[in-house]
């Protein structure tokens, strides 16, 4: 989506102004890891994993980790073969597409199922006048996606970021200033239908002083989501920051609209617009869209590692010496024995003399210099 018009004129009439100002928590240094409403401005950039420089991947909104790969899709494109899902290896390099069996409107994210299903949004609606958006669905091993058409129950609402609640039920999460809303499917979703939405709820997100494109108003839109492997965990991403919240019992809807977020600063990102997690869900992984310019300026996939999920390195184990049972063995033990008692009074007296030598040559020194020399 490179059109910010449209929301930051609604920003400025939307936003709900006299939340807590973004300030470090006690004994906290600023660039790590927040709670709550505060975020750094100063924090560190995410390190540099691939670069995509597919020509037919201008505009990345959709991320997922897939193993050892990643599914994106492009944002809304005029160019045929940009309008596809595309799988990437973990060189970011494509290794096949899936076309749709029908034209997409504006495809904004894309989340992945654990049984492998890949659901993407056809969400975005800039200038709000889409009766219906769409979710579409690719089943593993399917040869194309089943569109499902959607329709809001209080007007066109433009949108980016796609989850998934625990028994699998899609949450599309708004790209409204300030106060994104949530809303899920009233009923069963079926293709060749069009399923009214309700809505269940919507948030406030957090101040931030994050530097991103677009200063102020980058902090409050709503441009990508994504849930952890394990289900634990559910993130939204900002042009600026991305807010994890913990799920419990697979709640997506409550864990967000009733959570405090961790807020995890995603700085000076081109035009961020995916977030998903590694496959482990020890990192967060994002992708912006392609700046104007040449190959130099090609989108790289970022990883912003989660401290308290890092994984630990296995403690450090010694092999004990091997134990005679009997007989020469006991005998061996005794040599052994008395050998290291020699070594070790050896090696006190060597010590005990180099200290003596060292002080003897110290009280030499200061006795030529004389009274006041030498300070």
């Amino acid at each position: 989506m490179r059109r910010l018009v449209t929301p930051v004129v609604v920003a400025v009439l939307a936003l709900p102004f006299g939340g807590a100002a973004a300030r470090p928590a006690a004994g906290q240094p600023a660039g790590q890891l927040t709670t709550g409403t505060r975020t750094a401005a100063g924090a560190a950039a995410g390190a540099r994993v691939c670069t995509v420089d597919d020509e037919r991947l201008p505009e990345v909104s959709g991320l997922a980790a897939v193993g050892d790969g990643y599914v994106v899709v492009n944002d809304s494109s005029d160019a045929d073969d940009r309008r596809r899902i595309f799988f990437l290896d973990r060189d970011c390099a494509v290794t096949r597409t899936v076309r749709y069996p029908s034209r997409p409107r504006d495809t904004e994210d894309l989340i992945r199922a654990p049984d492998g299903t890949i659901w993407v949004g056809d969400i975005g609606d800039n200038d709000r006048e889409r009766e219906t958006v769409a979710l579409w669905k690719l089943a593993p091993g399917a040869r194309s996606p089943v569109l499902h058409r959607v329709s809001y129950p209080d007007g066109p609402h433009d949108a980016e970021a796609l989850l998934l609640t625990g028994d699998g039920t899609p949450v599309i999460v708004t790209k409204d200033p300030g106060i994104p809303g949530l809303y899920v499917p009233a009923r069963t979703l079926r293709a060749g239908q069009t399923t009214a939405l309700r809505k269940v709820g919507q948030f406030t997100l957090p101040t931030s002083t994050t530097s991103n494109p677009f200063s102020f108003f980058g902090r409050q839109l709503v441009t990508g989501g994504a849930v952890s492997p394990d289900g634990g965990r559910v993130v939204l991403r900002t042009y600026a920051d991305a807010l994890e919240f913990e799920v419990t019992g697979g709640d997506v809807v409550r864990s967000v609209t009733e959570g405090t977020p961790r807020v995890v600063p995603l700085p000076d990102e081109p035009q961020g617009e995916t977030v998903t997690y590694s496959p482990d869900g020890t990192a967060l992984l994002t992708l912006s869209e392609k700046a104007e310019g040449g190959s130099a300026t090609d989108p790289a996939l970022l990883r912003y590692p989660l401290p308290d999920r890092e994984p630990k390195p296995a403690p450090a184990t010694s092999t004990p010496a091997p134990v005679a049972s009997d007989g020469a063995g006991s005998g061996e033990r005794s040599a052994n024995s008395t050998l290291d008692i020699t070594g070790r009074f050896v090696g006190a007296v060597v010590a005990t003399l180099l200290v003596m030598l060292a002080f003897g040559v110290f009280a030499v020194r200061r006795a030529r210099r004389g009274p006041g020399r030498g300070r």
